[in-house]
C-alpha cells in the first residue's frame, strides 16, 4: 500500500513540474491570419501576448503557383496593408510583377505564409507557440487559465483576455460563450448606426458585386461595401472572450485574407484595451479602440478617394465615423467605388441632423442663424465659435491666416463662399471633435 501511495505521488509530483504556468495579457489561439494579425495589433498596443498557433490559415494555403488576391486593392487598411508591402518588396525583382498602389496582389500562399509568420518575428511584447493544441479553459477570478499542449507537454496559461481565432470558435465554446449571428453583408440596415462602431471595413467580401440581385437596397454603407461592428467579436456569456473566424464563413480562401487581416487587427486592438485598462469587454469604449486602430493606419470606413497617403484621412475617417458626413457609392463600369468625395460641396440639410444630435446648442443655432440650403465657410466657423465660445472675428482670423499655410486648402477663404467636404471635416474635426463624444455598441450617443 505504501509503495502504491509514493508511486502515486512521484507521479503526480511529475505532473506538477512538466505542467508550466505562464501569465500573459491576452492570449490569442489560432494560426491562421486573423489569430497572427490580432497577436502583431496586441504587441503594436503594448501589452504581453502569447499566440498559439493551433492550425494555418487560409484554406488554399497548401496550393503551389501564384494566386491572386482581388478584394481590397484600394484600401491598404493597417496590417493587411503591411503585409502587402512586405509581398510586393518580396517580389519586386521579379519579371511582370505589378508593383502598382491598386494592383491586385499576386503571391505563393506558402510565401504569405512565410512574410506573416516573420512580422512576428521582432515584436517586443509577442511569444510565439508552435504546433500547439488546445486542451482546455476555465474562469479563475480577473483571468482565464487555458491548458494548451506541445510537444506532449501541457502548458497553463493565466491571461486576462482571450482571442478565439480558431475555424468553430472552439475555446469560446467550451468557456460557455453564446455566439452572435454570423457577419451577413446582406442585410438592410437603414436605421442602424452599427457603422459608428466599425473595426473592420473593406470594399466587399469575396463574391459580392453591386449588381447582386440579391444585395440590400438600404445599408450603409452601400453595398458591397462593409463595415464589421465591433459587436461581431464580442461573445456574451464570456467576459473577455473575443472570436474571429466564427464571424466568416466557414468556407474561405485566399481572396478571403484581407477581412481576416483586418478583422484579427480590429480584435487585437479591443483584446489590447480590455488588458491594458484592466477591464472587461462589458465596459469597451469605442472611441478609444477606434482611436487605437487609426494610430496603425487601420481604416473605419472604406473611401476610395481618400486614402493612407492623404494627409486629411484621419480626419475624414474620425468625421465621417460619426455620420456627419457620410459617402456615397459610384458605379464604374462593373466595379463601384466608396467615395468620400473632398471636393464637393456641403449642403446644410446633410449635416444639421448629427450636428444637432451630438451638440445640444446646435438646435438654438440654428433657429438662430437659419443658415441657407447652402452651408458656407461662415457658417462652419460661426457654429464652432457658438461651441468653443471663441470670438468671431479672431476665430476668422486665425483661420484666414491658417487657411492654406496650416491646413493647406487649396481654395481661397472666403465666408461666403460655399464650403467642401474636406474643409467641414478638417475643420470640423480640429475644433468640434465630434468623434470624441461617447458610443455604445449599438452606435448610438451615451450622453
Amino acid at each position: 500500500m505504501l509503495k502504491k501511495l509514493i508511486v502515486i505521488l512521484l507521479i503526480c509530483n511529475c505532473t506538477i513540474l512538466c505542467a508550466q504556468t505562464i501569465k500573459t495579457d491576452v492570449l490569442v489561439i489560432g494560426g491562421n491570419a486573423s489569430g497572427i494579425a490580432a497577436a502583431i495589433q496586441c504587441a503594436h498596443s503594448k501589452v504581453k501576448t502569447i499566440l498559439a498557433e493551433t492550425e494555418t490559415s487560409p484554406d488554399d494555403a497548401k496550393t503551389t503557383g501564384m494566386v491572386t488576391i482581388e478584394t481590397d486593392r484600394n484600401i491598404p487598411s493597417g496590417t493587411w496593408g503591411d503585409f502587402r508591402k512586405q509581398v510586393r518588396n518580396f517580389y519586386k525583382n521579379t519579371a511582370g510583377y505589378d508593383t502598382a498602389q491598386n494592383a491586385a496582389l499576386r503571391l505563393e500562399p506558402g510565401t504569405g505564409i512565410t512574410i506573416l509568420h516573420k512580422m512576428t518575428d521582432t515584436l517586443k511584447n509577442l511569444t510565439v507557440y508552435l504546433n500547439t493544441g488546445f486542451a482546455s479553459i476555465k474562469k479563475d477570478d480577473d483571468r482565464w487559465d487555458v491548458s494548451i499542449t506541445q510537444n506532449g507537454k501541457t502548458t497553463l496559461i493565466k491571461a486576462r483576455v482571450v482571442v478565439d481565432a480558431t475555424a468553430k470558435g472552439e475555446v469560446a465554446e467550451k468557456a460557455g460563450a453564446k455566439f452572435l449571428n454570423t457577419y451577413a453583408n446582406r442585410i438592410n440596415n437603414v436605421s442602424s448606426n452599427l457603422y459608428r462602431t466599425s473595426i473592420t471595413t473593406g470594399e466587399a467580401t469575396p463574391d459580392q458585386h453591386y449588381n447582386d440581385r440579391e444585395a440590400p437596397k438600404n445599408n450603409y454603407p452601400p453595398f458591397p461595401a462593409y463595415c464589421i461592428p465591433m459587436s461581431a467579436v464580442v461573445v456574451k456569456e464570456a467576459d473577455n472572450i473575443l472570436v474571429t473566424e466564427k464571424v466568416l464563413p466557414g468556407n474561405k480562401n485566399m481572396q478571403y485574407l484581407p477581412l481576416q487581416l483586418t478583422l484579427g487587427q480590429g480584435a487585437g486592438a479591443i483584446a489590447a484595451y480590455c488588458a491594458f485598462f484592466k477591464t472587461t469587454t462589458k465596459n469597451l469604449k469605442v472611441r478609444i479602440i477606434q482611436g487605437e486602430l487609426l494610430d496603425f493606419k487601420g481604416y473605419l470606413l472604406p473611401f476610395n478617394d481618400v486614402t493612407i497617403e492623404d494627409p486629411d484621412w484621419r480626419a475624414v475617417q474620425q468625421v465621417c465615423e460619426t455620420g456627419l458626413l457620410k459617402g456615397v457609392q459610384q458605379v464604374t463600369g462593373k466595379a463601384a467605388f466608396f467615395l468620400f468625395r473632398p471636393d464637393s460641396l456641403v449642403s446644410t440639410a446633410e449635416i444639421k441632423p448629427v450636428l444637432t444630435e451630438i451638440y445640444t446648442r446646435a438646435f438654438l443655432w440654428f433657429n438662430n442663424e437659419k443658415p441657407g440650403e447652402k452651408f458656407t465657410i461662415g457658417n462652419t466657423l460661426s457654429f464652432i465659435s457658438d461651441y468653443t465660445l471663441t470670438d468671431p472675428q479672431l476665430l476668422w482670423a486665425t483661420i484666414n491666416r491658417a487657411w492654406k499655410t496650416q491646413y493647406k486648402f487649396k481654395l481661397d477663404f472666403d465666408l461666403n463662399r460655399q464650403i467642401t467636404r474636406r474643409e467641414f471635416a478638417v475643420l470640423a474635426n480640429r475644433f468640434l471633435n465630434p468623434f470624441a463624444r461617447t458610443v455604445d455598441l449599438d452606435g448610438r450617443l451615451v450622453n
